[in-house]
């Protein structure tokens, strides 16, 4: 079997997450509660839509099950996007974007060992050589204290959001995750627009902003979640870590095709930096699936996106 089949899925969402950087310049202007939670809102029936096509269930959460979802759906949905639109107010883009292109470090250590294990020298090695290129391909920006502060808020945020689905990945898989964390995030991003926003202000988007929210529903979060999250089930949160690289590249790359400009030679000197990375640490022996796929039965399709 491919040793590197199971790490494509996770490859294309961290692309989709990479993508998000140009599409949402179009949202600068919209409100900010209102439209994630009308992007979350939509993502949330889209993945219960697809689990019935699939027929794969999707369990009730039961006991502290709750709390480790609603963890993910607060700091990897709802914080890290306060934490990423307040910062850019303290700090260039690209200081956000180095802080959040860490996480591959943080998942090294602490994914092993929220699954029992060791963390191993070659995956760390690999995550800050990752890290290294993925700032080269940011560059650095002026920021302040605040700056700063919101950076490492986006950074936890980020982490957060694959470290709090180790324990219930187990009994959920992908698809169960996605949904519970999902439909929660938009819940609470509804009760903060009630508290914070006017959603009278919603009517007044564009087309152009209309797209980009169903772009990032559909691609960005209903898609992109399965992907993640199925390579985290299949090799561990270390290992699948290191992927978080290729969003930087991605949205390098698309910006460029989308008329930013070509990439200037720190920019490539990065890129090389971390696929090297990439490379040196997705051949390291990985562990088996945290779960098994279940045989389906008779009438049923497999478990799969």
């Amino acid at each position: 079997m491919n040793t590197f089949a199971p790490l494509a899925p996770g490859a294309l969402g961290m692309v989709l997450v990479g993508s998000s950087v140009t599409v949402s310049r179009s949202l600068v202007h919209a409100p900010l509660f209102a439209t994630q939670a009308v992007r979350y809102a939509a993502a949330a029936l889209l993945l219960i839509a697809f689990a019935r096509a699939a027929r794969v269930p999707v369990l009730r959460p039961r006991g502290r099950e709750w709390l480790w979802l609603a963890g993910i759906a607060a700091t990897g949905l709802v914080l890290f996007n306060v934490a990423v639109v307040r910062g850019v107010a303290h700090a260039e883009p690209a200081v956000i974007a180095v802080a959040v292109a860490s996480v591959p470090v943080l998942l090294g250590v602490l994914g092993p060992l929220l699954e029992g294990r060791r963390p191993t020298t070659r995956i760390l090695v690999a995550a800050v050589v990752v890290v290294a290129g993925a700032v080269l391909v940011e560059g650095t920006g002026r920021t302040d204290a605040a700056g700063v502060a919101w950076a490492a808020l986006a950074l936890a945020c980020e982490a957060a959001f694959t470290l709090l689905a180790v324990p219930v990945l187990r009994r959920h898989g992908p698809w169960g995750v996605s949904v519970h964390a999902v439909w929660l995030g938009a819940v609470m991003l509804a009760a903060l627009t009630l508290l914070t926003e006017h959603p009278a202000g919603l009517p007044a988007l564009g087309p152009a902003q209309w797209a980009a929210a169903g772009y990032l529903a559909v691609m960005v979060t209903a898609v992109a979640f399965l992907l993640w999250y199925r390579t985290v089930a299949a090799v561990g949160a270390g290992r699948a870590g290191l992927l978080a690289g290729v969003a930087p590249l991605a949205a390098a790359a698309i910006g460029a095709l989308s008329g930013g400009g070509m990439p200037g030679p720190p920019v490539w000197l990065g890129l090389v930096v971390v696929v090297a990375g990439l490379a040196a640490g997705l051949r390291a022996p990985g562990r088996g699936p945290v779960r098994k796929e279940a045989r389906p039965r008779k009438g049923r399709a497999p478990a799969s996106p």
